[in-house]
């Protein structure tokens, strides 16, 4: 179905290759788990959302105050956004400087490619890491937050270290597939 509105220089939806053998079997795979994870990420922003505009509505028309809705809201907020983080650098939708790759040569522009993703990797393995050494330290001491609601931190640090991994793999994958050939299309 096309609206008939079109606006210049949007981005269009491409298909992404996939490679065959076993770089292609994990790359559909974890093209499934990107797929759940956005979905989670939809739902958790639209619970924020409602939360949020709850919130709102018990504090200044009921004068009812809440304490729990800001952590409630900054937990899925923090979901979507690390959940959806395989799924943007799959599309290679994460911020890049294409002023750079337009000038290069296609084979330098490769590297360059290369090399980003190797730095990109290298912080975001340490990144999901440090993100699992918190999740274990929040949960071996019972951690929560400092509200009277007080959820579990194992709760945003869990969603951040998943995140953090799932980012680490799609990363990964892609590494991968600048060295193997024999692309089709899903």
């Amino acid at each position: 179905m096309d609206p008939g509105i079109d606006l210049a220089g949007a981005p269009v939806e491409t298909v992404t290759p996939i490679h065959a053998g076993a770089v292609g079997a994990l790359e559909r795979a974890m093209s499934g788990v990107n797929k759940l994870m956005t979905l989670f990420g939809m739902i958790a922003l639209l619970v924020a959302s409602f939360v949020l505009t709850y919130s709102v509505f018990s504090r200044y028309l009921f004068k009812a105050g809440t304490d729990w809705q800001d952590e409630i809201a900054v937990f899925c907020i923090v979901g979507a956004v690390f959940l959806a983080g395989a799924w943007v650098q799959a599309q290679r939708g994460h911020i890049g400087i294409e002023a750079v790759a337009s000038i290069l040569p296609p084979s330098v522009n490769r590297v360059r490619i290369i090399v980003v993703d190797i730095l990109t990797l290298a912080f975001c393995a340490f990144f999901a890491w440090k993100s699992w050494t918190l999740f274990h330290e929040a949960w071996v001491d019972k951690m929560t937050t400092s509200s009277t609601f007080s959820p579990p931190l194992t709760i945003p640090y869990g969603l951040m270290a998943l995140g953090m991994t799932l980012l680490v793999v799609q990363i990964m994958l892609q590494l991968i597939a600048h060295f193997v050939g024999d692309r089709s299309s899903p």
